[in-house]
């Protein structure tokens, strides 16, 4: 655990320096710094990252308003995704602070368990009120309840299969999956949750129309 600390503080303190080179040097005309090597490779695989995560939302959201003939449906389960995203930055912070790229693909994949949880409740309570005929409150309480379990055991049965890799951070080998691990953990905690808690409140107050007497 020690030199996983060492070596994060090395690499903060690396970039650190390396900003302060480009800030504090005065070079001759025709000439430039450039920072290669590893530095360069994280700075490249994190913008791309972010570029993919970004695309990937877009897209989520253009299905997910096809698939439902519905943008508040769409933006309801893209709603989840900063949920998920709490619990993940939590567990940076707990774990060292460090965000790194492994912990960047983490993050990714809590977009898309907060994405299928989102869809698991709309598609209930769609299906209850439909062809059900279930009222607004009825579709909510019931399909909430429903709904509980198979999220929780999903959640619980990654969670398991993750802790290992997340406590076992040193072990050789087991440097890139103990970072996105951690993210994946956390994200996993707040977006069973919170969504839970926050997607029947704001399904019952967006969809109020679809209300039976």
């Amino acid at each position: 655990m020690g030199k996983k600390i060492i070596s994060q503080q090395a690499q903060l303190k690396s970039k650190f320096l390396s900003f302060q080179i480009a800030e504090g040097i005065v070079i001759p005309p025709d000439y430039y710094i450039s920072f290669g090597g590893q530095f360069e490779s994280e700075e490249k695989a994190s913008r791309i990252i972010v570029l993919v995560s970004l695309i990937s939302l877009l897209s989520i959201f253009v299905l997910l308003s096809i698939s439902y003939h519905s943008i508040k449906s769409a933006m309801l389960i893209i709603i989840n995704q900063p949920l998920a995203l709490i619990g993940g930055i939590v567990a940076v912070l707990l774990s060292g602070g460090t965000l790194s790229i492994p912990s960047l693909v983490g993050f990714v994949t809590l977009i898309g368990i907060a994405t299928r949880n989102g869809i698991m409740l709309i598609s209930h309570y769609n299906h209850l009120i439909k062809e059900e005929h279930k009222s607004l409150d009825e579709a909510v309480m019931q399909g909430s309840l429903e709904r509980l379990i198979p999220i929780l055991m999903t959640a619980l049965t990654a969670s398991l299969a993750l802790i290992p890799l997340a406590v076992r951070g040193t072990a050789p080998g087991n440097e890139i999956q103990s970072p996105m691990a951690i993210v994946i953990l956390g994200g996993l905690v707040t977006a069973t949750f919170l969504n839970m808690i926050v997607m029947p409140v704001l399904f019952h107050r967006y969809f109020r129309d679809r209300a039976k007497a």
